[in-house]
């Protein structure tokens, strides 16, 4: 009997070895790939791109990964969102524009939901055996089936609209609109008590990697927060934070980032800081300083309390154990937004303090023109301060220059080609058998790796009117929003701040380039007119 148990005893040893062995080749070993978007957050607001706001998580995933500085979004919400989740330009995509109720919607470049002949990250990755959720703003579809879940995200929670009231959606008053959240596939009312929709993304964030700790196939994350976005809501002991510090004005605060900038590197020594937008007072000269003052304290605190969610998030893929092994990127959707004006006007009742559930307002115009140093111009315009995001790639297994500042040029929809690169996995043809537009992003992944990527030859914006093409170190721009469509020619290696118009001086380059755009625009089936400037018809 002894003789017979003892080889039992082994053949239980070899099978136990074999199933471990079969089972851990079995677990996938591609990365987790997690992508944090913030909302009209302008270039210079985080504190490794120059900002005196407290952002020491995002900081440190800057300081330990690469941070570039000629990142490109596609001027707005809904453009930049649609781009970024189907890595193609924004008009085909369907959203040229904003989105939009499809009874009032013509199918095509403008129509305000995302495209059938595209397909989404998730689309894509969950074919390829990833899990994929999300959690956040959405905002490229208002209905069914353009939510998360019909395009591909295994779980949502979040706003699937636009801006929003951060205590209690039932008291956003914008337009008349009703602003849609859902958990699943279904709407969903988040309760009055207690909630700030920062933190709510965060939870389930966090709450998501949790239940993903064990799995033996890799996750997707997208998490898009609304912060900072108007209207200016935030949690009292955040804003006591900032108490006093922007008594010094908008001038001040431009000035202080501007040389931060430089002494980083974000910036050249030699690039110079652009005047103050001239429909904005100097601080001495504005008017309701001390309202103006509580409401940059409100905008840097709610990018505080992101940054606080962020380190959260981080902490737990460290408890999990998936630290090392997720790419994480962070960007903006747009530069900051001077919309409701130099001063913010509150949209109902003025006499109200910002911050509070009450209050619904923005930071102005000139606060706006401090979130975008060095640049001009804002969130809707194509000039630098309305594109330049923060780009920042986090990777421990991947990424060795941990710290670089790199001037590798991309665009939002390049992180679309290096997500699917890193996964492994196919960008199809045909889904749902609709022919699918090819991919327009090229993969950042050999930059990542510290190689040469060749970048792209052209890069084209179009939003409402404002133009521009951009072609190795020369950008051409026109603008109808608050302009006349004439086109300006700028040389971005000396003058990224567009300071200098070359077009007089560089006829048959402005020539060559608004060619080119045009042609890109018959493609994308612009509608709005494009002056013919330096052409002859």
């Amino acid at each position: 009997m002894r003789n017979f148990r003892f080889p039992l005893f082994i053949i239980f040893l070899f099978v136990l070895l074999i199933y471990t062995g079969c089972r851990e080749k079995s677990i996938d070993q591609r990365p987790n790939i997690l992508l944090i978007m913030a909302d009209d957050m302008g270039y210079s607001d985080l504190g490794c791109y120059g900002s005196e706001i407290h952002t020491p998580n995002i900081d440190a995933l800057a300081n330990e990964g690469l941070r570039f500085t000629h990142f490109y979004n596609a001027a707005r919400c809904c453009p930049s969102r649609a781009s970024l989740l189907t890595g193609v330009y924004p008009h085909q995509a369907g959203m040229g524009e904003m989105v939009k109720d499809k009874s009032n919607s013509e199918p095509g470049s403008y129509q305000g939901y995302l495209s059938k002949h595209t397909v989404t990250i998730a689309e894509v990755l969950k074919e390829a055996g990833y899990y994929c959720s999300m959690t956040g703003k959405w905002h490229v579809g208002e209905e069914h089936p353009d939510w998360p879940m019909d395009r591909g995200f295994d779980e949502y929670y979040g706003l699937i609209s636009g801006a929003a009231n951060y205590f209690d959606i039932t008291r956003t008053k914008f337009k008349g609109v009703k602003r849609h959240f859902a958990v699943g596939n279904e709407e969903y009312l988040p309760p009055k008590e207690g909630f700030y929709m920062t933190d709510a993304i965060t939870e389930h964030a966090v709450k998501s990697l949790e239940n993903r700790k064990n799995a033996e196939h890799p996750f997707f994350m997208y998490v898009a927060y609304t912060a900072p976005h108007w209207p200016l809501h935030a949690l009292p002991e955040d804003i006591a934070k900032y108490k006093g510090r922007y008594s010094v004005g908008w001038d001040k605060i431009r000035e202080e980032r501007y040389e931060r900038m430089k002494e980083m590197g974000i910036i050249d020594e030699s690039m110079q800081l652009s005047p103050r937008d001239p429909k904005v007072p100097a601080w001495a000269d504005a008017e309701h300083k001390e309202l103006m003052t509580k409401k940059m304290n409100v905008y840097a605190a709610q990018i505080d309390r992101m940054d606080q969610g962020i380190g959260k998030i981080i902490a737990k893929l460290k408890e999990t154990g998936n630290y090392e092994n997720t790419l994480i990127m962070f960007l903006s959707d747009n530069g900051g937004c001077a919309e409701t004006g130099v001063y913010g006007t509150n949209f109902w009742k003025n006499d109200i303090d910002p911050g509070t559930v009450d209050s619904y307002q923005s930071y102005g115009r000139g606060w706006a023109n401090a979130s975008n140093t060095p640049f001009r111009y804002y969130k809707q315009w194509v000039y630098e301060g309305g594109i330049s995001t923060p780009f920042i790639v986090h990777w421990p297994e991947k990424i060795k220059n941990q710290g670089a500042i790199l001037n590798n040029r991309g665009i939002i929809f390049d992180i679309t080609a290096t997500i699917i690169d890193v996964a492994k996995a196919q960008y199809p043809k045909t889904y749902n058998e609709n022919p699918i537009i090819p991919l327009q992003g090229k993969s950042l992944l050999p930059v990542f790796e510290g190689k040469n990527r060749p970048g792209h030859a052209y890069i084209f914006w179009e939003h409402y009117g404002n133009m521009a093409v951009m072609h190795k170190n020369r950008k051409l721009v026109s603008q109808q929003k608050e302009g006349n469509g004439e086109w300006a020619l700028y040389n971005l290696e000396n003058d990224r701040a567009e300071l200098h118009n070359l077009a007089q001086e560089e006829p048959e380059i402005a020539k060559d380039m608004l060619k080119k755009y045009k042609e890109w625009a018959k493609e994308m089936k612009v509608k709005r007119k494009i002056k013919d400037q330096f052409l002859s018809e």
